[in-house]
């Protein structure tokens, strides 16, 4: 059985940190940003006036953004009312989604982890992916 306790925003540094090749960086503001061979798959954003309380209009502070494999990945997370991803037309044509840190325990542990899992693997190498997939056991995209 896999881990089912509550997502937190500890979890994302330390699932993040924890795939192999991972460079953590200081982005603007402090923030950090999880890179794998010099791309950003896990990254901490800035308020910025696309992401605000629809009622007072305050930008969010404690946005994640996370890369996803694909258009059609992005559209399933944030189409899905049980998971806590949204975007914002800023990210249109981006494949990523955006969180909350305030919602994050919304996600399982596990549910976080593929998220992770995912990103890091929308953004490293051919041969670092499938290299992770075969250790891991899970067929490659190119099977």
């Amino acid at each position: 059985m896999g881990n089912t306790r509550k997502a937190r925003v500890q979890d994302v540094h330390d699932l993040a940190m924890g795939m192999p090749h991972v460079e953590r960086v200081v982005g603007s503001q402090g923030r950090p940003v999880y890179q794998v061979g010099g791309r950003s798959f896990v990254f901490f954003r800035n308020p910025r006036p696309d992401a605000a309380d629809p009622v007072t209009g305050e930008r969010y502070p404690d946005v994640i953004v996370f890369w996803v494999g694909s258009e059609a990945d992005k559209e399933a997370l944030v189409a899905d009312e049980g998971y806590p991803f949204f975007t914002t037309p800023h990210f249109d044509g981006h494949p990523s989604v955006l969180l909350r840190e305030a919602r994050i325990g919304e996600l399982s542990y596990d549910e976080l982890a593929e998220i992770v899992q995912d990103a890091w693997l929308a953004r490293a190498s051919p041969r670092r992916a499938k290299a992770w997939l075969e250790a891991h056991g899970l067929p490659s995209t190119e099977d």
